[in-house]
């Protein structure tokens, strides 16, 4: 237990002088060594340079110029570029899910009515998707998975986490939908929702190789179309 009077861990108690008149007095002033910024500072760097050029392409040296920080703050933080990769994916992976969640509430928010919630999920993300594009090419996603090593070490784990968690969050929503149908539809619910997650990843792949970021809008509006038609039928 701290004593009132003791200081926090992260803070440097530092003395420092003050001219007064003719002589000099010291005091103390405390500076916050939380490197929270500068860890922040250097994973948002990583991840530019990891998703426009590929894991293996990108060296620590670029990551630290990137982010204006220094090989001691870099390996303060981070014990090798594996232990960056891995920050990297939980990092992105824990945003993924954030924002599956806020669709998710928003959606529900909107409306009552279950299949008004599903276009409603979907509309969250289509009205966002040019300013998504203008922010990142493509996901962090692919270019780990693309990369071997990172896999057999176990850094591509959150990701599937991330991946079951939309997969359950959206069928809960189409389950929901589908009312007293969903027993009797020829569908896989757990597919259609993938199938979600998978025109993400699609819609990426097609504005990298065509130059055109309004692939993302575009396909997520046909996506919400088809749906809203599949849970009208019937």
């Amino acid at each position: 237990m701290r004593s009132c009077f003791s200081l926090p861990r992260d803070i440097d108690n530092r003395l420092t002088g003050l001219f007064v008149s003719d002589r000099l007095v010291w005091y103390k002033v405390f500076v916050p060594r939380d490197g929270t910024a500068t860890r922040e500072r250097i994973l948002t760097s990583a991840e530019q340079l990891v998703i426009e050029n590929g894991y293996a392409a990108t060296s620590v040296d670029q990551v630290i110029a990137a982010s204006g920080s220094s090989k001691g703050a870099f390996f303060h933080h981070f014990d090798s570029k594996l232990d960056l990769a891995r920050s990297l994916v939980e990092r992105y992976a824990t945003a993924d899910i954030g924002q599956l969640d806020a669709a998710t509430e928003h959606a529900r928010g909107i409306t009552e009515y279950p299949a008004g919630r599903v276009d409603a999920f979907l509309a969250y993300f289509e009205d966002r998707a040019d300013e998504l594009m203008s922010v990142q090419s493509s996901c962090l996603y692919v270019s780990i998975l693309a990369e071997r090593q990172l896999v057999l070490a176990g850094t591509s784990e959150p990701i599937l986490a991330a991946v079951v968690a939309w997969r359950e969050g959206l069928a809960a929503l189409l389950v929901d939908a589908l009312g007293d149908r969903a027993a009797g539809v020829d569908v896989d619910v757990d597919a259609l929702a993938d199938h979600v997650f998978v025109t993400f990843e699609g819609a990426f792949l097609l504005a990298r190789s065509t130059g055109d970021p309004g692939h993302m809008r575009r396909q997520l509006a046909v996506l919400r179309r088809l749906l809203a038609a599949f849970l009208a039928a019937g």
